[in-house]
């Protein structure tokens, strides 16, 4: 299972980035960057990026670090993790019509990625309780 929510949070980050590059109107920063490595096509798809993908994105990033927390029992990890993503789905939906909502999506898109590095630079490993630490099972 550790496997699937590591493999999972990385494909859901990089998904959600994807596709706030091909929404120009919504996101022209994150859709220059897309433009100017080829990702310019994306634009046909903007809809269906922004208001299916994206969430769909930031929701598996949700459930498969709420999973890792499962894995692994590292409280600020997946509080960090999950961080991102709700930051995303508020500013995608209650936030969308304040003018800063486009600051706090290219702030969790950043927060996405930086964990998912980070995940990879140093996995999680589950840590024990301290009643269970240093006791063999006999």
């Amino acid at each position: 299972m550790a496997w699937i929510s590591r493999l999972g949070d990385k494909a859901g980050a990089m998904s959600s980035v994807v596709s706030a590059m091909g929404c120009a109107m919504c996101f022209p920063a994150i859709a220059g960057l897309g433009a100017a490595i080829g990702l310019g096509f994306l634009s046909r798809w903007e809809g269906m990026l922004i208001n299916t993908l994206l969430p769909l994105s930031a929701w598996l990033v949700l459930g498969l670090n709420a999973l890792g927390w499962v894995a692994h029992r590292q409280w600020h990890r997946s509080l960090i993790g999950m961080l991102g993503p709700t930051l995303l789905l508020l500013s995608l939906y209650p936030w969308f019509k304040y003018g800063w909502s486009a600051k706090v999506t290219y702030a969790a898109l950043a927060l996405m990625v930086a964990v998912s590095v980070w995940d990879v630079w140093s996995p999680a490993s589950r840590h024990c309780e301290d009643s269970h630490c240093g006791r063999a099972s006999a």
